[in-house]
């Protein structure tokens, strides 16, 4: 029974002292509500995360830019409006993510603004 108690104290601590990251959606609703926005569905059944008066954003976690740049791209165009990626990197090692997106939007020229969230 003691040792039954002592694993329980044990996982109740651990579980206090280690951070609880929030959902891409928590970001998400956020931030577009800071700027004045809001996730909007297109013709297509497809969802902008951010619909803005100038950009149509897709939000996503930095190991996941890869498939932001295709979201974002394909959302601006289907809504008329400038394409741009909110970019959650949680972590500092995640910074590479951030640059390797940025040397392919500078790349191939791609329009497309890159908005940040970091911790």
């Amino acid at each position: 029974m003691k040792k039954t108690l002592i694993i329980i104290a044990f996982l109740l601590a651990s579980c206090q002292a280690s951070p609880v990251l929030a959902l891409e959606r928590d970001y998400q609703i956020q931030w577009c509500a800071e700027q004045g926005g809001n996730s909007h569905r297109l013709p297509n059944r497809t969802e902008v995360d951010c619909l803005t008066d100038t950009h149509a954003i897709e939000v996503d976690f930095a190991k996941k830019f890869y498939e932001a740049i295709g979201q974002s791209l394909f959302y601006a165009m289907h809504a008329g409006k400038r394409a741009g990626i909110l970019l959650i990197v949680d972590l500092p090692k995640e910074q590479r993510y951030l640059d390797r997106l940025n040397a392919t939007i500078a790349h191939y020229g791609l329009p497309i603004d890159v908005f940040l969230i970091d911790k």
